[in-house]
């Protein structure tokens, strides 16, 4: 006997028929039946569910490192004046791409670049004087100081005279016997107008730190360098409460295999080059584990590297020029707040003979630090890069 097939769709046997319901279910029925009808279903119901799965789901940055901000820096922020958000959003649709070296000073870098001409400066940096950055840093990478790394990126070494990055990258400093007083800003690299702000506007001697998972970031080094900058490197550390809080696909866990540290370190270390340092980014968990300490702080030795945190790793001693800061200037986010926080370091500096401050890239920050650092002189006391309150 021959069987013949339709040349119908599968979806016609479904179709109502002339007769009653009985004769609906039975071919319904047999329909179901039919192997070839079953599996084909099958196939439609599985492409439909997968199609739903990513409209909901699907991300243009998938494979993208993803940044979750310390909570304390975004949500829990105290009187957030204006402008804070931008700080942390992404680039807005207006901003040029960096170019090394095309970028001039700005007028008001917190407005959009259109707008420039006519905008007035930030209040209270109408009356200050111009700033003095000084000559710009040598750029990098200074020769002997660089060996290729994971992906062909650089990875600082000691050079053969015994040269180190923490040397070499460091923003050359001469003391005139008055209490000094340090900054370092961090965050820079993930928003295009308060990374400007900060190079910009800021004294030469206030040292920059920059997120490693910034695009451009040779750029911006580059940049902060040609403006007189030193720059540190900015290291995701374990927090408290990972991984709810997570700072990323690099971050060191307290927990890891030392020979994990060492591989995650050195991806980290080879996005750039011309940093003299490491800074933290979180890390109460990591810092507060003595083996993973011992990793880190052995890989910054044999690479020639500084330390400055924020205040976190203040009871870690270290055999590598170390630095903590004293205070965050910005946990509360208002402008007198900070002024407060200035003003402590200032009577910080002069009891102890010198004093180091941690702040994020908000545009209050800025404009404060800015407005601060003009007045030091006239009050008695020396603005220096963190470099120089490093010690071993």
């Amino acid at each position: 006997m021959a069987v013949t097939f339709s040349r119908k769709p599968a979806y016609a046997a479904a179709a109502p028929a002339s007769g009653g319901n009985g004769d609906l279910r039975a071919k319904l029925m047999a329909a179901v039946s039919n192997p070839y009808i079953a599996a084909s279903g099958a196939a439609v119901l599985f492409l439909a569910s997968l199609a739903t799965v990513v409209l909901i789901t699907s991300d243009p940055h998938a494979g993208s490192p993803v940044i979750r901000l310390e909570l304390t820096k975004i949500g829990a922020t105290k009187n957030a004046p204006d402008g804070w958000r931008e700080a942390l959003s992404g680039d807005p649709a207006h901003e040029a791409e960096l170019v090394p070296g095309q970028l001039g000073l700005s007028r008001n870098p917190f407005a959009p670049p259109a707008a420039e001409a006519e905008a007035p400066p930030a209040e209270g940096l109408a009356n200050l004087p111009p700033i003095q950055q000084g000559p710009g840093l040598a750029q990098a990478p200074i020769a002997g100081l660089t060996a290729p790394g994971p992906g062909g990126g650089p990875l600082p070494i000691i050079g053969t005279d015994g040269r180190t990055a923490a040397e070499a990258y460091a923003r050359p400093f001469t003391p005139n016997g008055r209490p000094k007083v340090s900054v370092v800003i961090g965050g820079l690299g993930l928003n295009a107008q308060t990374t400007r702000a900060a190079i910009e506007t800021l004294p030469g001697e206030i040292t920059l730190s920059f997120a490693p998972y910034a695009e451009g970031l040779q750029g911006w080094i580059d940049l902060a360098r040609a403006h007189g900058h030193e720059v540190l490197l900015e290291t995701p550390m374990e927090p408290a409460d990972y991984p709810a809080n997570d700072p990323g696909p690099y971050t060191l866990i307290a927990a890891n295999r030392p020979e994990d540290t060492v591989r995650k370190l050195e991806w980290l270390m080879s996005r750039a080059t011309g940093y003299f340092g490491l800074s933290n980014y979180l890390g109460a968990r990591f810092v507060d584990n003595d083996q993973a300490m011992g990793t880190f702080n052995a890989v910054l030795k044999a690479r020639g590297l500084a330390f400055v945190d924020d205040g976190l790793a203040a009871r870690r001693g270290a055999p590598i020029p170390r630095a903590s800061a004293d205070r965050v200037i910005d946990d509360e986010l208002s402008a007198g707040a900070i002024d407060t926080q200035l003003r402590a370091l200032e009577n910080g500096a002069a009891g102890r003979g010198q004093s180091l401050g941690s702040g994020f890239a908000y545009p209050v920050t800025i404009t404060q630090v800015r407005i601060w650092a003009a007045g030091l002189q006239a009050r008695g006391l020396q603005l220096a890069p963190a470099s120089a309150l490093a010690h071993r």
